[in-house]
């Protein structure tokens, strides 16, 4: 007859060796799962891909901190468009008003007063701690006619990513001049500073006006350039390489004002946190040709030629090619050469090998 003390031995090696199996049984499960894991990263109604056949050893410590990474990184963007006048910025500004509900991001205007395109120097680091601090507002969209503003001369430990459009400076000036005398088709019965003045644009360059004076081009470089004194000095070589420094190495993406299709796919692509349909969007609705200057009169070719011939056309159009080359290359660099595939890159030959590090 078998006594209590060895009944409760029996029982005891028996749960014992249930719980060894469970145990392995178990672990090989989770490692079988592990090695086919995929992450993924929410977005709304869509799911972005992350990692995909990503082993144990990889994502034992990454599981949840990379997607939160993800999360965050979305979550914290900051855009600034320092939109340059009559460079069609009000048709994609209302494009992405109409973005920010669908896809939960806040747009918020820059309004300086007396409509200064530069701020005071308190007025700078306030915006700037301001814009950086304001976690409550991000995802974020400012938008307003600024110069640039360089972040990192602050001290502060992350930087907006700063887009904008560009337009052919005498496109950008005769369109400007037209819409002084007779507005546009968005706000039809508000009066312009020059209403009543019929004076064609032609006519003003041939009587050497100061509406049509060339230097009223300096305006796109400027806004490039920043908040330097130099900057707004009409014909300043430093000012044009630092605009085009500046445009290089700081703006996110600069598109065309007559590419602005093109722009936003662009946009779409690279940021759909906050760009997600905006190509669809664009194209259906009303507002791809928002805001269109009337009685606009295109300009005499013995016009054209007088504007080249000064020196702020020509800078302010070495700026322009200098964006309009750098847009075209992005956009070519878009799909793999020859094939209308997108460019795509993986990660390979990871040391050390995983499942050797495992082993050891």
């Amino acid at each position: 007859m078998i006594t209590t003390k060895y009944l409760f031995l029996l029982i005891l090696i028996t749960v014992g060796f249930a719980f060894i199996l469970l145990y392995n049984w178990f672990s090989t499960k989770v490692i079988l799962a592990d090695k086919q894991l995929t992450i993924h990263l929410a977005g709304g109604n869509n799911e972005q891909l992350i990692h995909s056949n990503v082993n144990h050893w990889q994502t034992a410590t990454a599981k949840v901190d990379d997607i939160t990474t993800y999360r965050n990184y979305d979550e914290k963007f900051v855009i600034i468009y320092n939109r340059v006048p009559k460079t069609g910025s009000t048709s994609f500004v209302n494009l992405t008003y109409d973005l920010c509900k669908k896809n939960a991001f806040h747009v918020l205007h820059i309004n300086i007063t007396a409509n200064m395109h530069v701020l005071s120097l308190p007025n700078q680091l306030k915006f700037v701690r301001n814009i950086t601090a304001w976690d409550s507002m991000k995802p974020a969209f400012y938008h307003g006619h600024m110069a640039f503003l360089d972040f990192s001369k602050f001290g502060m430990p992350s930087k907006p990513l700063y887009i904008n459009l560009i337009r052919q400076p005498l496109d950008r000036l005769v369109s400007y001049y037209y819409f002084l005398r007779y507005g546009d088709d968005y706000r039809p019965y508000l009066v312009r500073h020059r209403a009543g003045d019929t004076m064609t644009f032609d006519e003003c360059v041939a009587r050497q006006k100061p509406d049509c004076d060339p230097t009223n081009m300096w305006l796109q470089i400027p806004f490039f350039c920043g908040h330097h004194a130099e900057c707004w000095n009409p014909g300043s070589s430093w000012a044009l390489e630092q605009a085009k420094r500046n445009l290089a190495n700081d703006y996110f993406l600069v598109g065309l004002t007559e590419e602005m299709d093109e722009f936003i796919e662009l946009l779409e692509l690279s940021l759909p946190r906050l760009y997600r349909g905006a190509v669809t969007h664009f194209q259906k609705s009303n507002k791809s040709h928002l805001r269109k200057t009337k009685s606009k009169v295109e300009p005499a070719a013995e016009t054209v030629a007088k504007i080249k011939e000064s020196t702020v056309w020509q800078m302010e159009n070495e700026l322009y090619e200098f964006a309009r080359d750098q847009f075209h290359f992005v956009q070519k660099k878009l799909r793999t050469p020859g094939r209308n595939v997108m460019q795509d890159f993986m990660y390979e030959k990871i040391k050390p090998n995983p499942n050797g590090a495992a082993k050891n």
